[in-house]
């Protein structure tokens, strides 16, 4: 009983919904440059996330383009990616719905790590 008390806030969490423009409100849990142009850098976040996440929605955005990631396990937005142009390659900011969870999916994160360079 004391199990299904402590984990009922952290599903609350979970599942609630938010927008993009909520998301984007939050501080960035990545701030980082690549080498790599914005739309390199989207395409490769859409091959990474393909298998876990699904389709990504890819946007023109300021400078750039706006990559939002949908949740895994319901609709809305988890993660949303500002990615602008740079004379050298593209700044990118990660910011995450549920940012200050410890436990969230490392997906993401791994994604867009991975792809700074690779």
């Amino acid at each position: 009983m004391k199990w299904g008390v402590g984990l009922l806030p952290l599903a609350l969490v979970i599942s609630g919904c938010a927008s993009v423009s909520e998301i984007n409100e939050t501080l960035p849990t990545m701030s980082v440059i690549s080498g790599k142009k914005p739309h390199e850098y989207a395409q490769c976040l859409t091959e990474k996330l393909a298998s876990s996440r699904g389709a990504l929605q890819v946007e023109p955005h300021k400078d750039g383009v706006r990559v939002i990631v949908p949740q895994k396990f319901s609709s809305g937005p988890a993660a949303v990616f500002d990615i602008e142009d740079r004379s050298s390659g593209s700044s990118i900011k990660l910011h995450e719905r549920i940012s200050n969870v410890p436990l969230r999916p490392k997906d993401v994160r791994n994604a867009a790590t991975a792809c700074i360079s690779g």
